[in-house]
């Protein structure tokens, strides 16, 4: 059964055609993942959909008693409880309650209660809690009135009313927008097991590749459907693009190949009629498409200089702003080879620990240790409110290195995509992504040997996002993350710290590890002998990893020294094939030159014997 069905729907901003005779069927069930480049019209199509914005030509129908739900762009205010306002948005429960409070009619009464029981309406608290609780409201808070929360999180509230609906088509526009990680986690969870149809638009690859079948792919004004996920639907564009590149260069070539025919012989008697025949053959050949490639996006972070280890640590520290401490106990640190990602809900302090990473707030009690020449990079979306709206990212840059040139400030600012149009844009032009690229730009200036990146995707698309991911891998620097992208996540950190209960520890294991985690927390304790027996298995597996901690402690550390060594030894090499070194360097300089590649070949051997051994061990484990 069809749910919802565009045809040759034609949609026009400011002159600018968003989409232009575009066609697009979704069955029930079915779970589509919108996605196109920022400004493609993904948002503006969900607005036609829901009806607050007319269409310029063709239909969009929705199935016969189809109930829809999405997200409200207002948070829900006022006194109401947090469970009072989810649960409102069953409007048909919600009126029946009333009719069944106001009317003595027996026999109408019975209606009432048969039809309350059809659409479960007394398992509806239990429900709307559960849903609240996924996105991070304890039962205290789902108690409290919405105006006692500040937007980002009223917006999670205006999530759970949609969820809470159970309509027949969901509609999500950058629904991780406002969650932290366990949220979204929880979230992803909920989609897999939703049985209505869905269109979601979001630039978080793992949500389009655990939650969707389909791809629907809006790009120059036209919708492509793509069977599922979002890692299929980047294999077949791929593919598509190919073939259509090969089909436009075989159509060339005989194109070329026959109008050469036709240059020569057109005004030859004995030619004339071959010539002729083949003019209308050219005539009868297919058009080459336009193949549009995307311009990649790209990023790059200054190379900082190598600084001796720990670049921080904290030793029994505490911190927190002026009354009781935010956390305690706190016993970490921090080498420059890092990648750290903190996991924890939303207020439990992951924003703080940063601020005290960062320099931001100062330790109260304890030991701290901070190497004198460390320079930090600390990147917040907040920080988006601090800039000048009148200003463009030029003039930050250059409001930021007073001593730089005009290039070296056009060349920070091109590192992150902003070219030289973007670079003279005012702020109050740019779009979200192009504010967090400039905020990206700022935070890595000084080319600091840290960076601290809290929720640094929010605004990026999917291409952006990878290109932070690539940056990040050849950053040699330490990082440490905050965000609510798991895919992110997975991709940049080789280390967890759980922020929780006051204190942070390091979490041993990866993302489905805490997946498993939360979902055991979730379910109270009360798993029943499979559920005991999957967490035994965990807590061997934690067991097995706390057993073999030293064993990968070993391993990174020669694999550090193998990086090193091949350093030196590439620098020793460059300078032995330069004939000005030994027209510079007296013979036994060469002589040691050569001694020491030796030495370093007999090292790196040894090396990579001892890490074949511990790796073999640790398969074992």
């Amino acid at each position: 059964m069809t749910v919802l069905a565009l045809r040759d729907l034609t949609i026009r901003i400011a002159g600018r055609a968003l989409l232009d005779g575009a066609n697009l069927q979704i069955d029930t069930g079915r779970k589509v993942g919108l996605v196109g480049r920022n400004g493609a019209g993904k948002s503006t199509l969900l607005r036609a959909i829901t009806g607050d914005l007319q269409p310029d030509g063709g239909e969009i129908r929705l199935a016969q008693r189809a109930r829809m739900g999405h997200v409200a762009q207002e948070a829900p205010g006022g006194d109401d409880s947090l469970l009072d306002i989810v649960l409102a948005a069953d409007t048909e429960r919600a009126s029946l309650l009333a009719e069944a409070e106001a009317n003595p009619d027996p026999a109408r009464l019975a209606e009432i209660h048969d039809r309350l029981i059809a659409i479960r309406a007394d398992s509806a608290p239990a429900r709307a809690g559960a849903i609240l609780s996924g996105l991070g409201f304890d039962a205290a808070a789902q108690a409290r009135p919405s105006r006692e929360f500040s937007g980002g999180w009223r917006m999670r509230v205006a999530l759970a009313r949609a969820l809470f609906m159970e309509p027949d088509l969901l509609l999500l526009d950058e629904p991780t927008n406002h969650l932290d990680l366990e949220a979204t986690m929880w979230l992803e969870s909920w989609l897999q097991r939703f049985s209505g149809a869905a269109i979601v638009v979001s630039h978080d690859r793992g949500l389009l590749e655990r939650c969707v079948d389909s791809i629907a792919h809006l790009d120059r004004a036209q919708i492509t459907l793509y069977q599922g996920n979002f890692a299929d639907f980047v294999r077949r564009r791929a593919e598509r693009q190919a073939q259509q590149a090969a089909a436009n260069a075989r159509i060339t070539a005989e194109r070329a190949h026959i109008q050469s025919f036709v240059d020569r012989f057109r005004y030859k008697a004995s030619k004339a009629r071959q010539a002729q025949s083949r003019l209308k053959a050219l005539e009868r050949m297919p058009a080459v498409e336009a193949l549009v490639e995307d311009h990649p996006v790209r990023f790059a972070f200054p190379a900082p200089e190598e600084l001796a280890p720990p670049i921080l640590s904290l030793t029994g520290c505490a911190v927190g702003y002026g009354g009781p401490p935010i956390l305690r106990g706190l016993n970490l640190r921090l080498d420059q080879d890092d990648r750290i990602a903190l996991l924890g809900s939303n207020g439990n302090g992951k924003s703080t620990l940063a601020k005290l990473i960062a320099g931001r707030l100062q330790p109260e009690g304890g030991t701290h240790f901070r190497t004198r020449a460390l320079r930090v990079g600390y990147f917040a979306q907040h920080q988006t409110e601090e800039l000048d709206l009148s200003g463009t990212p030029l003039t930050h840059m250059q409001a930021a290195l007073p001593k730089a040139t005009e290039t070296a400030c056009r060349a920070q600012l091109a590192r992150f995509g902003l070219d030289a149009d973007r670079a003279e844009t005012r702020i109050t032009s740019l779009s979200g992504g192009e504010k967090a690229r400039l905020l990206l730009s700022l935070t890595t200036r000084d080319a600091p040997q840290l960076l601290i990146l809290d929720e640094p995707t929010n605004h990026l698309d999917i291409d952006a996002r990878e290109a932070l991911v690539k940056a990040l891998a050849d950053f040699p620097g330490a990082v440490v993350l905050i965000s609510h992208d798991p895919h992110l996540v997975e991709l940049v950190a080789d280390r967890l710290w759980l922020v929780a209960d006051g204190t942070v520890t390091a979490f041993d294991g990866d993302l489905d590890d805490y997946r498993a985690l939360l979902a055991d927390r979730a379910r109270g304790g009360a798993r029943g002998e499979a559920g005991a027996a999957k967490a035994g298995a965990r807590r061997d597996r934690a067991d097995a990893r706390i057993a073999t901690a030293p064993l990968r402690a070993r391993v990174k550390e020669i694999e550090a020294s193998l990086e090193k060594f091949a350093r030196e030894d590439a620098l020793i090499a460059k300078r032995l094939s330069d004939p000005e070194t030994y027209a510079r360097f007296k013979p036994e300089d060469i002589t040691w030159a050569n001694t020491r590649r030796a030495a370093i070949a007999h090292q790196v051997a040894l090396l990579e014997e001892e890490w074949l051994d511990l790796s073999a061990r640790l398969d074992a484990a």
